[in-house]
């Protein structure tokens, strides 16, 4: 199949759609037929709406050929995360009580997406409710691994990790609770970004001052992410925990002197399950990454019972958003879904007092390592991507993991501090499929980050050891019809769209 359109990135794409040199229209038509040929053999794409889609390329083609001023995403197909609202085009957040649920209204991230002159094309897959990150549901099924589609693509943004790495489409959102972003990323070969809360606005969380949950952009490159971030941050009166900002300086990409940069590193910030075989991983890569910085050390941290504080404050988000379906019958929720609500509905006053001051306490200890390092680095997962036929992974090494998101420990501590974190493509690992490095930046050091992730992908381009690994697209150009048949439909349901 021709790749050359499909394979450049939203940087390289918008700059040739602003200088006159590619249509959004043909941009359009290439991943759409990309889409088409690969979509079978990975279901990364859920609803889409081509037609609308082809009738905005036009217009945007038109805009150009004026001389219109343009948006930074303009002409770009997007694809949304199927847990975003979008007008007009059927939203499900993988849950069969939402089958036929479609929007009036763009949510707040979209509306800017669209308003920058990006143009909605697909939404991507992604878990009931967004809950585990093993991208499947009764919806829409499951999503494949793009390097082996019989494996697990991460989540809950799977479907737009995919999506990216195999080129159907060049901007596709995210969001990320206990690693969403992270993860998929790194199994799949891409960037992932969990911004500071606030820095991406959203209005649709019910606890709108909790940190734990944030939207934020995956790309192929970080430039590319930069540029999708760029387009959406900023205050917005929806959002209780944005910050004024210039959001265009995160495009503007500050020089780095990787011989001055000090990284911190750990294989399970003390607390975290990790494989064997992938702590072998990491300490390649960290050996490799060595010789680029001035400084790269073990580092240790007291994360104390980190566990249990994201236990408790991930099951307050679950009790704010589901408790009218649950009431009304608990069988509408997936598993996942419904045991974090019944573990909220189990704890007290007193345990989500605790777990906030926990964090309190966690964030404190954890700045307390920027004093001597620029970098926090780990790895992003804990294990090589395992078959999208087992719901989540119930043991590591032979020993038993306590609930079906233990396995993301590595991501879901660096959310409890608040810290900017990325997911960095970095060769492959112990399986050879692709291997992510976890970098966690300063407080609020949203762009400090952003421009030291690029300059080690930079570096990481001419090294064979760490360079970002990208899928055999050939290899997918066949249908797998297991992906859409995992989960037998409930009978008294309408069927899936």
């Amino acid at each position: 199949m021709d790749t050359s359109l499909t394979s450049l990135s939203a940087v390289a794409a918008r700059r040739l759609i602003g200088s006159r040199r590619l249509s959004p229209v043909e941009l359009l038509d290439a991943c759409i037929a990309q889409i088409e040929a690969l979509n079978p053999a990975v279901n990364a794409v859920a609803a889409t709406c081509f037609e609308r889609a082809r009738a905005e390329a036009r217009l945007a083609e038109q805009a150009v050929m004026r001389g219109d001023a343009l948006g930074l995403l303009h002409g770009l197909p997007l694809g949304v995360k199927d847990l975003e609202e979008t007008a007009d085009v059927l939203t499900t957040y993988g849950s069969p009580i939402y089958r036929a649920h479609v929007p009036v209204h763009d949510n707040v991230m979209v509306a800017r997406l669209r308003a920058a002159g990006a143009i909605l094309t697909a939404k991507t897959n992604t878990p009931e409710m967004g809950a585990g990150a093993n991208t499947r549901n009764a919806v829409w099924g499951a999503t494949g691994n793009p390097f082996n589609p019989m494996l697990n693509a991460g989540g809950s943004s799977g479907g737009s990790a995919v999506a990216l790495a195999t080129g159907m489409l060049p901007v596709c959102t995210g969001s990320d609770t206990g690693g969403s972003l992270r993860i998929p990323a790194a199994l799949c070969g891409v960037v992932g970004f969990r911004p500071s809360p606030g820095m991406v606005p959203g209005d649709t969380r019910p606890l709108g001052w909790s940190p734990l949950t944030v939207s934020g952009p995956m790309g192929r490159t970080v430039a590319d992410t930069r540029l999708q971030l760029a387009a959406n941050a900023g205050l917005d009166g929806s959002e209780p925990l944005g910050a004024e900002g210039d959001p265009l300086a995160l495009l503007r990409a500050r020089e780095v002197d990787l011989a001055s940069l000090r990284i911190g590193y750990t294989e399970d910030f003390g607390v975290c399950a990790v494989a064997g075989a992938m702590r072998e991983t990491f300490r390649r890569k960290i050996a490799a990454v060595s010789r680029y910085v001035k400084v790269c050390e073990p580092v240790a941290f007291e994360l104390g019972e980190a566990d249990r504080c994201f236990d408790i404050i991930r099951a307050q988000n679950f009790i704010a958003g589901f408790q009218e379906i649950y009431e009304r019958d608990p069988e509408l929720l997936g598993p996942n879904t419904r045991v974090n609500y019944e573990m909220g509905r189990a704890m007290s006053l007193a345990d989500g007092v605790w777990a906030h001051a926990e964090q309190t306490r966690l964030f404190r200890r954890f700045q307390k390592s920027f004093a001597h390092y620029d970098l926090i680095v780990s790895p992003a997962c804990s294990i090589s991507p395992f078959p999208w036929s087992e719901p989540h992974l119930a043991d590591m090494d032979g020993q038993p993991l306590a609930n079906y998101y233990r396995w993301l420990g590595l991501t879901y501590v660096v959310t409890l501090t608040t810290h900017p974190a990325l997911s960095l493509p970095c060769g492959t690992d112990y399986a050879g499929m692709p291997f992510g490095l976890q970098l966690v930046g300063p407080f609020r050091g949203d762009r400090r980050l952003l421009d030291i992730a690029q300059a080690l992908e930079s570096a990481f381009g001419g090294d064979d050891a760490l360079k970002r690994a990208c899928p055999d697209l050939s290899a997918l150009a066949y249908p797998v019809a297991a992906l859409k048949s995992i989960v037998t439909d409930p009978p008294h349901l309408p069927a899936a769209p």
